[in-house]
């Protein structure tokens, strides 16, 4: 459609051009008609059809118009210009109006501007109402800022919408949780939360995911169990949130209510699930969530998102299931760059080097581009299988051909390669030139090489920068290397003043942990642990285990470091 002038419009058909000429209601109602069919207009056509209202005069008493056309602008087409050509064009707007740019601004990354509108709508006979205050909280939350938010608060509460409108007061308690800035907002949110005439659960999940987002668990817990109802956004916030931060037990004992009661199991909740299965190794209720999957949804033509697959590939990898984690990526219908590096970081870690990089070369086959974590798994692969000229490569290569900026997890990776394959100078070259202060991970990277090619020189080296970097907690384990070291090179002296460093730091090894399944049940096990009820009977089996491996001749390769130990 091309507009001409008052009262004609030129219309295309198939015969070519079509000058119509009309009543102007006719011509109202065929602009209105138009603005509806969102996905045939384009930028030129919308001027023309703006340029047709102001040209008939619909902009004085026909703002259904402009409002439609403000509508497209800031919903479809996102040109908040040219929002603002249309709102300007509108008299005496309307509080809606006002309100739909106020909320378009609050979701760019400009929000204070939803506040310059505010003041000049308080200039006009147009009045705020609930709608305006949850825009303007919306823009709070993206500034972060407790003080425009307290002011908007007060806003509400002089006009009378305080404690009343349950949609406003959970959009309170939101923006203080979210934005109170190391969680002190929670404190606000809970007073807005106690403050509420009625509440629905709407407002229950609400707080509920603020304290999930201050991490603070205990709360979280008890707003859930005083939840007079809870539906799937309630349950998902709490499996989620301790398997975001390692209650993973927790997560899943809490999914196993979930499954008993009335609640449809949707896709976000089963990720959780499938995390907290991977920490754990429950391959058994892994193995059920993808069976519940393949049933409901798959068996339902219903789209499976590609991350609730990626975090079945996820599972089964944790487990040691690795074919099971390459049949789940084959049958994907559609894959994401954390596909391909979820499977190639699985190939990595179970040793499988040559096929982690065969699928790295298929993924840049169909276009899909690697990303930084991508590499840390090819870089992975490589220092398991000692490919030293593959792993110098990729590095070089994604830094050259990817336009990857490479991280401290990287340098790890090139300095584990190069230590285990007895490139110690080269490794310890790369340490004191790359651009990032290396962390513990690295240096240990490098203990560990010298530990395997018995560098006790270089070893000693290492030790004095670790000395500055790490606390108690984290020296005990590289303080151990380091005996090692020494113990594998029979500097018996050495091993005794680093054991009693460990000693006079107070530092301590962390224990080894180990777990199996078995009748669905995860048993954990840790060093040196008497709490088990089973204990007798464990330590008899690895008795046993242990005589008849030193009967196949098997040799501890700590002995000598064990029989050195000082009195502690």
């Amino acid at each position: 459609m091309l507009v001409e002038g008052k009262g004609t419009y030129v219309s295309a058909n198939s015969n070519g051009l079509t000058r119509i000429t009309t009543s102007s209601r006719a011509l109202q109602q065929r602009l209105f008609s138009l603005l509806q069919r969102k996905q045939q207009l384009n930028l030129k056509s919308l001027s023309q059809i703006h340029a047709q209202i102001l040209l008939n005069g619909f902009s004085r008493n026909k703002n259904f118009l402009l409002v439609n056309l403000l509508s497209f602008y800031i919903d479809s087409a996102h040109h908040l210009l040219h929002a603002h050509y249309v709102f300007k064009d509108i008299d005496s707007p309307s509080t809606a109006i006002w309100n739909q740019m106020i909320r378009a601004h609050a979701r760019t990354q400009t929000p204070t501007k939803s506040f310059h509108l505010f003041n000049q709508m308080l200039l006009t006979v147009a009045r705020p109402d609930a709608y305006t205050y949850s825009f303007l909280l919306a823009a709070c939350t993206s500034l972060l800022s407790l003080r425009q938010g307290q002011q908007v608060q007060a806003k509400i509460l002089a006009d009378g919408y305080y404690s009343s409108n349950v949609f406003l007061m959970s959009k309170l308690i939101h923006f203080y949780a979210a934005a109170g800035g190391d969680c002190a907002g929670i404190d606000y949110a809970h007073r807005v939360f106690d403050d509420m005439a009625e509440r629905n659960v709407v407002s229950w999940n609400t707080m509920l995911a603020g304290y999930m987002r201050c991490r603070n668990l205990v709360g979280a817990r008890r707003i859930f169990d005083e939840m007079p109802e809870r539906n799937v956004v309630s349950w998902t916030t709490m499996i989620s949130g301790y398997a975001k931060n390692g209650k993973c037990k927790q997560a899943l004992n809490l999914f196993d209510e979930m499954r008993r009661d009335p609640v449809e199991l949707d896709q976000v909740v089963l990720m959780a699930a499938l995390t907290a299965c991977a920490e754990l190794g429950d391959l058994i209720l892994g193995r059920w969530i993808h069976s519940y999957i393949q049933k409901t949804f798959v068996g339902s033509n219903q789209r499976v998102s590609v991350s609730l697959n990626n975090a079945l590939i996820h599972m089964y990898a944790s487990c040691g299931m690795i074919e099971e984690a390459y049949e789940t990526f084959r049958w994907m219908p559609e894959r994401s760059t954390v596909s391909w590096t979820s499977l190639i970081t699985a190939f990595a870690k179970r040793g499988y080097a040559q096929e982690a990089l065969q699928v790295f070369h298929l993924m840049q086959t169909v276009e899909a581009r690697p990303d930084d974590i991508t590499f840390i798994g090819v870089l992975s692969a490589c220092s398991h299988a000692g490919l030293v000229d593959d792993g110098r490569e990729f590095f070089k290569d994604m830094i050259r051909c990817w336009g990857i900026k490479p991280r401290i997890e990287h340098y790890g990776c090139m300095v584990d390669l190069l230590s285990r394959a007895g490139f110690l100078d080269e490794a310890q070259d790369l340490i004191e030139t790359m651009p990032i202060k290396p962390n513990d991970a690295v240096w240990g990277a490098l203990l560990g090489g010298c530990r395997i090619h018995s560098n006790a020189e270089l070893a000693s080296h290492v030790s004095q920068k670790l000395k500055v970097e790490l606390d108690s907690d984290k020296a005990a384990g590289y303080l151990s290397l380091l005996a090692h070291v020494y113990a594998t090179a029979e500097k018996w002296q050495d091993v005794a003043a680093v054991r009693q460093k460990m000693v006079a730091m107070g530092a301590k090894k962390p224990a080894g942990r180990s777990w199996i399944q078995i009748n669905e049940v995860v048993h954990d096990f840790v060093a040196s642990d008497r709490t088990h009820k089973n204990t007798s009977s464990i330590y008899e089996m690895l008795g046993m285990i242990t005589w008849q491996a030193k009967l196949e001749g098997y040799k501890s390769s700590i002995s000598k470091v064990l029989s050195s130990d000082v009195d502690e």
